[in-house]
């Protein structure tokens, strides 16, 4: 008996558990402890050989044994439990019900929890209703069991086990049996896995790149495409802005969130040993609306599906990783003081009193009036410049020397008509 079968009878052991089908919602029946005592027996299929995609179909008496001493209900509840790593849609599998010793039956196909679950009833009653079994009584149906033709090539054989849903049947007393399918197959599993490559500032981002891988092993392939849904969390309240990317097509493209769920490509209907790993490349970081303000554990889980039919996930994976927000340049505050001058144009330093310096000292004022050009405060007409080009301090420095001559000059005639 197998991890998921084990776990459903267990689960009906303990507590009551509500049937839920694709179609219908089974009313669910709490009896009492002590009508825990039915007991169901599986006889020998006929013909008892493999059963084969498509194929002839194998008929068992199922009896359902009562050795209390007052009538209990019984809701039949045929589990099936495949090995390999395919979900079994409803017309993968033929099942049917008839009464032998019983009541006018009906029977249904359904779901629960991905795995496939037969049901039958009382025709003449609603669906899911139960059985009532006499005192010290029994009561015995024909089963056929078979495969439909698109049974999953990546499957084998499988368990099926007969038990209650309204846990009637007694601990230990639902019997099993394993039905061969042929051709036989090595059944193997679907491997998910998550590598982080890394994590860093690219451009003005912090960004985390990851691969996410799948790998198949055994026979056969999966009948439909797969599908994977990621979702992001992280501790707190905040708002983390997420922007997720995927590489499709050599090229990196946004991922839009649905539900609070991204959607990848999907890999194509076939995909088995023989494919290989196949990885999907994928990048994080935090948008600018992003309220995070220091470096976060971020989780990223991949829901692994099958794209059509038993959507139910096939595996569920997480990885954690860190990832710091955005961050924004400092904004640069107009400078008054170059730190180097880039230009320096010398001009002629004559030898007047203190009128020339004044007036050089204004020449270089007025003809830098462009704010990228800022004066040294000296007399000698040297410029330094943060945005213009060298010429700008060679013309300041020759309006400068134009200037000192022209103030030498005039001293020179005032000594000589002063002398005169």
């Amino acid at each position: 008996m197998s991890v998921r079968t084990a776990a459903a009878i267990a689960v009906v052991a303990g507590v009551v558990t509500t049937l839920l089908p694709l179609s219908a919602t089974a009313a669910s029946a709490a009896p009492a402890a002590d009508h825990t005592v039915l007991r169901t027996e599986m006889g020998t299929p006929v013909p008892n050989g493999p059963l084969t995609r498509g194929g002839a179909t194998e008929t068992f008496d199922l009896t359902v044994k009562n050795p209390s001493g007052k009538a209990v209900e019984y809701k039949p509840w045929m589990l099936l439990d495949a090995k390999g790593p395919s979900l079994l849609d409803d017309n993968d599998v033929v099942f049917k019900v008839e009464a032998v010793d019983a009541p006018a039956t009906k029977s249904s196909i359904g779901q629960q929890d991905g795995g496939w679950q037969g049901t039958f009833s009382p025709s003449a009653k609603d669906d899911y209703a139960g059985f009532d079994i006499p005192a010290n009584g029994k009561m015995t149906w024909k089963v056929t069991i078979g495969l439909g033709a698109n049974y999953p090539t990546n499957n084998g054989d499988f368990n099926l086990t007969a038990t209650s849903y309204n846990n009637s049947v007694a601990p230990g007393g639902a019997d099993s049996r394993l039905f061969k399918v042929d051709p036989q197959i090595k059944t193997g599993e679907l491997k998910t896995w998550f590598k982080q490559v890394s994590s860093g500032k690219d451009g003005q981002e912090q960004r985390a790149y990851l691969d996410l891988n799948y790998q198949a092993t055994g026979d056969g392939t999966f009948g439909t495409a797969l599908a994977t849904a990621l979702s992001l969390s992280h501790p707190g309240e905040q708002e983390a802005d997420f922007r997720l990317q995927a590489l499709i097509d050599g090229r990196w493209q946004d991922l839009e969130a649905k539900d609070s769920r991204y959607e990848l490509p999907r890999i194509a209907k076939g995909f088995g040993a023989a494919s290989g790993v196949h990885t999907q490349p994928l990048r994080l970081s935090l948008g600018k609306n992003s309220k995070l303000t220091k470096r976060t554990t971020i989780t990223m889980e991949a829901e692994v599906r099958q794209a059509e039919g038993n959507t139910w996930p096939l595996m569920t994976v997480p990885v954690k990783f860190p990832l710091v927000p955005i961050t924004e340049p400092a904004p640069t505050e107009p400078t008054t003081q170059p730190t180097t001058p880039t230009t320096t144009t010398p001009s002629p330093s004559p030898t007047p009193s203190s009128t020339s310096s004044s007036a050089v000292q204004q020449a270089v004022a007025t003809t830098t009036g462009n704010s990228n050009v800022t004066t040294t405060g000296s007399s000698t007409g040297s410029l330094a410049t943060t945005g213009a080009g060298s010429s700008t301090g060679l013309y300041a420095g020759l309006a400068a020397a134009l200037v000192a001559l022209g103030a030498a000059a005039a001293w020179l005639g005032r000594r000589r008509r002063t002398n005169a």
